[in-house]
């Protein structure tokens, strides 16, 4: 269970050595701009994936860096978290604002941790920043050390600006949010109950969607999450030896009904949130999709749209429940018949419909009581968030300095975040990352993740511009 009791850290004797050396830049770039890129390399540095154990490495380190910018030790909080039976860390960083303010604070979220990569399955070591063609890869370079990065070295620089901001501004920053977001819940809490926050901004969503042939076509903004659960699927089986085989198998039971769970397509959701979203990208995708958009938000039960947009990875799960299988345990010896197998389904469930449902939608479809389901997540559905007008405002000086006139659109994310535990607890969190991608560099989870260059430096200014607008 986490503990609730808050850890300063004070010295900076114990600085982490930086074994990696500093990139060279193919252009001149500004102090800040050399700064961020600095503290990129070292936190990508730091292997903050589950059974590793370096995320209170990171805090430590990203809190050293913040009282060297000038940040009282007093306003850097560490809380520790068994995570799974995994020594974990939040960290919460607070920027004072005016003592006389009565403006309700900020709150903006990222994670530190990130899925594991194995380097031995990478083209370049995953745990170490490297610039190759145009592209910055390693692992979270998107997913989401960028935003960790970003939010770090804004504060970093607002700070050595002098300046104070018109309301206390809080980094929240969990340490297992790609698996138990034990801390994530607790900081949540915590935040709800300690700062009673006016906004809730999260790094780790929603970004500038790019064209292939990298044109801006709209600001993506998360207002929506889809509800995440694992499935447990077991078969049994009395086993033997293998050189008697017989008809009846665990692992080919259990592999029929993982083509069962791969042929079922679950029914199409279209609700207003998400034809207003195709609607409005519709307008700026060209070619077959952008049309396909278009024809779905006027009528959602069009088969040739919905054919289009479920065949493109980014937008399948932006139509209804989807499940996929992602891991499998299977036999106990190479010469003994199986005696039992596991596989875990891993399922995004649409808004309304529910975990018991789409249990039942899956026990239908393999149509065979010997596969046993046991559901192996603390499921959360969380509500949706609207933007707020001085949210979009604050938003659209960013893009203007950055792209001109963008879209702004609201969107339901097919994946999840530290911000369904917050909505949860009443607080509206819309995601505004500073990432612009195409589709085709979307890495996030997977082998060789990338992000442009071009995108990295210029989506510094992003939350810089958003603060000073919000908090001003």
């Amino acid at each position: 269970m986490p503990r609730s009791r808050f850890r300063t850290f004070i010295s900076l004797a114990a600085a982490l050595p930086l074994a990696v050396a500093a990139p060279a830049f193919a252009q001149d770039r500004t102090e800040h701009e050399q700064m961020a890129r600095d503290l990129y390399r070292d936190v990508i540095a730091f292997r903050t994936a589950k059974g590793h154990t370096q995320v209170p490495e990171l805090v430590s380190y990203l809190s050293q860096r913040l009282e060297a910018a000038g940040f009282a030790p007093g306003n850097i909080m560490a809380t520790d978290y068994d995570s799974d039976g995994e020594r974990t860390q939040g960290l919460i960083v607070r920027y004072p604002g005016k003592s006389r303010s009565k403006a309700r604070p900020i709150v903006v979220l990222a994670h530190m941790d990130v899925v594991d990569a194995r380097p031995e399955d990478w083209e370049r070591n995953p745990f170490e920043l490297t610039e190759d063609g145009g592209y910055l890869y390693g692992r979270g370079v998107t997913d989401n050390k960028y935003g960790v990065t970003n939010l770090v070295s804004t504060f970093i620089r607002l700070r050595q600006e002098g300046w104070t901001p018109s309301r206390d501004i809080y980094l929240a920053f969990s340490g297992d949010e790609e698996s138990g977001m034990v801390s994530t819940r607790a900081q949540a809490k915590w935040v709800a109950e300690n700062v009673e926050p006016g906004i809730v901004l999260n790094s780790d969503a929603g970004g500038i969607a790019l064209a292939s042939d990298f044109t801006p076509l709209a600001m993506r903004v998360q207002a929506a999450e889809k509800t995440f659960a694992t499935f447990i699927l077991t078969v049994t089986n009395p086993g033997g030896h293998s050189s008697r085989p017989r008809k009846d198998n665990a692992i080919y039971e259990l592999a029929d009904a993982l083509l069962k769970v791969r042929d079922y397509t679950f029914p199409v959701q279209a609700t207003p949130l998400t034809r207003s979203y195709f609607r409005e990208l519709g307008k700026t995708v060209p070619g077959e999709l952008g049309a396909a958009m278009r024809q779905f938000a006027e009528d959602p039960t069009d088969e040739e749209a919905i054919a289009t947009l479920r065949a493109d990875p980014a937008y399948v799960g932006t139509l209804g429940t989807t499940c996929i299988a992602t891991m499998l345990d299977a036999g106990h010896a190479e010469n003994a018949l199986p005696q039992s197998a596991k596989a875990t389904v891993n399922c995004r469930i649409f808004p309304g419909v529910g975990v018991e449902a789409t249990e039942e939608a899956l026990k239908q479809a393999i149509a065979n009581d010997a596969v046993q389901f046991t559901l192996d997540t603390d499921v959360t559905e969380s509500p949706i968030s609207e933007l707020r007008p001085d949210v979009r405002s604050a938003l659209a000086k960013s893009l203007k300095k950055r792209f001109g006139n963008v879209a702004i659109i609201p969107y339901m994310e097919s994946g999840g975040t530290d911000g369904m535990h917050y909505r949860t607890l009443g607080m509206p969190v819309v995601a505004i990352s500073g990432v612009a991608a195409r589709p085709e560099d979307q890495y996030a989870h997977g082998l060789n993740e990338r992000i442009l260059t071009e995108s990295f430096y210029g989506g510094l200014d992003h939350w810089y511009v958003i603060l000073k607008d919000l908090a001003g």
